[in-house]
């Protein structure tokens, strides 16, 4: 499948509405183009925030006895009863078409107003949930730092640091390639007992003091370390996230 026709077809898939082959096509599409994936992640946290958080309302009665007057002749009753159920499976979520048109002009201003913190912690909550959602936290699984380090490397423009900490309690899970301000950063996954830590890292432009923030439930961590910028984003406690950014500033 060439890119743009995977482009175009993103829709669909998410909605599951290709054939199969279409899909498995798809499929090889995605685990080729880190971008293309990203897209689709971003597709499937919004349908998913629809699904869950967007009001439904039932057809108001007139609606629905214009319909049945506009349906082929067939028994009152069963007209009746046909179009209730097909009325119920398709009702319109009043907030969906709102929500995406103030989700996209949200993030228009965000990159429009030059990146302040909070807009970047934003960008990096919507980051989380959507590799959370989407099941697309890992885009190579290793616990090897000589794995994650070139695999990472041969897909950016720079080389992260990536460090073994498993012996401090924080197992490195593996790497993938995200997006923040239109650009490919790397995202290093580590985890603590049952939590998932993801560590954002790219090269550092300017001065980055070091911050902490809470957002949406998940603890979030900024520091500068050995030219590059770091984000941790968890919702593990504090004081262990703090700790694993200690370790972190640490010369490897």
């Amino acid at each position: 499948m060439r890119p743009e026709e995977a482009k175009k077809l993103l829709h669909a898939y998410v909605d599951g509405e290709l054939d199969s082959q279409a899909a498995l096509e798809m499929e090889a599409a995605l685990a080729a183009d880190p971008a293309l994936r990203a897209a689709h992640e971003r597709l499937a946290a919004m349908s998913a925030a629809i699904r869950a958080k967007a009001d439904y309302h039932a057809a108001p009665e007139r609606a629905l006895a214009r319909l049945r007057a506009a349906l082929p002749d067939a028994p009152a009753a069963a007209r009746s009863a046909g179009l209730a159920g097909w009325w119920k499976g398709w009702q319109i979520p009043s907030a969906a078409f709102a929500g995406a048109a103030a989700l996209g002009l949200a993030l228009s201003l965000a990159n429009l107003a030059g990146r302040g913190d909070d807009a970047l912690v934003h960008e990096l909550v919507a980051s989380h949930a959507r590799a959370t959602v989407g099941g697309h936290m890992i885009d190579v699984a290793s616990s090897d730092q000589h794995t994650v380090k070139p695999w990472l490397s041969s897909r950016l423009p720079y080389s992260p640091p990536v460090a073994d900490l498993a012996a401090e309690g924080f197992p490195l899970a593996g790497g993938r390639v995200d997006y923040v301000n239109e650009r490919p950063v790397a995202v290093l996954v580590y985890k603590r007992r049952k939590h998932t830590i993801e560590a954002f890292v790219w090269p550092q432009g300017g001065t980055t003091p070091a911050r902490t923030a809470a957002r949406d439930g998940l603890n979030i961590e900024s520091f500068p370390s050995g030219g590059m910028t770091w984000w941790l984003v968890s919702d593990l406690s504090r004081d262990d996230l703090a700790e694993l950014a200690r370790l972190l500033r640490k010369p490897s």
